[in-house]
C-alpha cells in the first residue's frame, strides 16, 4: 500500500513553492486563493522572504500546509493515497489529501490554529527540547517526577523524543535526562510548549472552529497523532484533531502501525525530507520517495527514491 506523509513545523525554507507557482496554472490559482483567504500575501514571504519571516507561527504553519497540499493537488487523478499521516500540523495537510477537508477549510483551520497557538505562547513563556539517545520510558518517567510543567510532546522515532513545558521545567528536565544517559538534551528555538497542557487555551479556541467545519468521509484512513491508529469516521477525526494540541504526537507508533498494516512505500509530500529520516529509523529497508514537480514539463511529477 502507498503511504503519503506530510511534514510539520520546522520543514520550511525560503523559496518553498516558488517552482510550483511559476510552472503550474493550478498551483498559481491555489496560491492566489490562499493569499485572499489569509488576508496577506503569504506567497511573498514564502518565495522572497527571510528565515525570520518564515519562523513566525502565523506564517510557518499555513506556508508548510500550502506547499504540501498544492503539490499533491497538481498531481490530479494520479494522486491516489491508500493511507495518509502527518506530523502535527501535517495532519491537516493529510486530511485535505484524503478528502476529509476542502482546501479552503483546511487552510482556514491551519491559520486559526497558528494564531491560537501564538496567543497561548504569549500567555506564558515556554519552550521545547530534543532528547537524543534515551528510551521513551525513561524520558516519560523523569518528566513525570518534575513538579514543573514538562511532558513528552513528540515521539519522533526510536531514540528521539521532544519534550515540552515551562522554561524552568525544560531546564530541570534537560539536566536530569543528561544525568540519566541522554546523548543530547537540546533546547529548541520554538515559540512555546506545543503539544503540552500549556496549549489548553489554543485547544479550546480551535475546538469551536473545528466543530463548525464540515468534515467529509475520507477516501482512505488517516493515522492520527493522538492514538497512531487509522481513522475514517469524521466525528472521530474531529475529536482527535482537537485533542492533538495538548496531547503528544505519537509518530513513532504511527509509522510502526502503518508498516504493520501493509505500507510498502512512504512518499513525503511537502518541504524538506524530515519524515524520511524518521521512517529510516523505524525500518531501514522501507522504500522512501519524495514527490517533486518538474520544471521541464509542469504536468510531469517524479517520485525520487532516496538512498
Amino acid at each position: 500500500m502507498k503511504a503519503y506523509v506530510f511534514p510539520g513545523q520546522g520543514a520550511q525554507f525560503v523559496g518553498m513553492g516558488k517552482d510550483l507557482y511559476e510552472n503550474s496554472e493550478l498551483a498559481k490559482e491555489l496560491f492566489e486563493k490562499a493569499n485572499e483567504i489569509l488576508g496577506f500575501r503569504i506567497t511573498d514571504l514564502m518565495f522572497e522572504g527571510t528565515d525570520e519571516d518564515l519562523r513566525q507561527t502565523k506564517v510557518t504553519q499555513p506556508a508548510i500546509f500550502l506547499h504540501s497540499v498544492i503539490l499533491a493537488k497538481t498531481l490530479g487523478e494520479d494522486f491516489k493515497p491508500e493511507m495518509v499521516a502527518g506530523h502535527s500540523l501535517g495532519e491537516f495537510s493529510a486530511l485535505v489529501a484524503n478528502g476529509t477537508l476542502s482546501f479552503e477549510d483546511g487552510l482556514k483551520l491551519v491559520s486559526q490554529r497558528a494564531l491560537a497557538m501564538q496567543k497561548a505562547c504569549e500567555m506564558e513563556p515556554s519552550t521545547m527540547a530534543a532528547i537524543i539517545g534515551l528510551d521513551d520510558e525513561t524520558v516519560e518517567k523523569i518528566c513525570a517526577e518534575i513538579e514543573e510543567v514538562v511532558v513528552p510532546a513528540n515521539f519522533n522515532c526510536p531514540g528521539q523524543l521532544v519534550i515540552s513545558g515551562s522554561m524552568k521545567g525544560i531546564e530541570i528536565a534537560c539536566e536530569k535526562l543528561k544525568e540519566a544517559g541522554a546523548k543530547r538534551a537540546l533546547p529548541l528555538k520554538v515559540g512555546g510548549a506545543f503539544h503540552s497542557p500549556l496549549m489548553e487555551p489554543a485547544r479550546v479556541e480551535l475546538e469551536e472552529a473545528i466543530e463548525n467545519t464540515n468534515f467529509s468521509t475520507p477516501s482512505c484512513p488517516v493515522y492520527q497523532n493522538v492514538n497512531a491508529k487509522p481513522v475514517t469516521d469524521p466525528s472521530e477525526i474531529k475529536k482527535n484533531l482537537v485533542a492533538q494540541l495538548t496531547a503528544p504526537v505519537r509518530f513513532t507508533q504511527t509509522l510502526v502501525n502503518m508498516i504493520a498494516d501493509g505500507a510498502s512505500s512512504f512518499t513525503e509530500v511537502g518541504p524538506g525530507k524530515v519524515i524520511q529520516g524518521l521512517v529510516k529509523k523505524v525500518d531501514r529497508k522501507m522504500e522512501l520517495l519524495v514527490l517533486i514537480h518538474t520544471k521541464v514539463n509542469p504536468k510531469i511529477h517524479e517520485y525520487k527514491k532516496e538512498a
